[in-house]
């Protein structure tokens, strides 16, 4: 799968702006990614999406198995953002 470059821009019908950190990996049937976009007013939004494996976004739901969850937690630990981000759902 070609690597995608951080941060790149992205456009919604609202508003634009950059993801800013992606953890990502290549599982065996999608790429699983977790996205921390920064809007262009400076606000924060995260998106769980996938990627197939040529690299294209997937217009439905990411799904992580219980065997995927360590590959996504090493991809996490190497987005420091993106990691506080999700400490503060969890509520660690």
């Amino acid at each position: 799968m070609p690597p995608r470059e951080v941060p790149r821009p992205f456009k919604m019908h609202w508003d634009s702006g950059q993801i800013v950190e992606e953890a990502s990996f290549e599982g065996e049937h999608t790429a699983p990614a977790i996205q921390l976009m920064r809007f262009d007013d400076d606000s924060l939004t995260i998106r769980f999406c996938h990627f197939n494996h040529r690299g294209n976004f997937q217009r439905s739901p990411m799904m992580l198995s219980e065997e995927e969850v360590g590959a996504m937690r090493a991809a996490v630990a190497q987005t420091p953002e993106l990691k506080r981000f999700l400490q503060r759902i969890a509520g660690d």
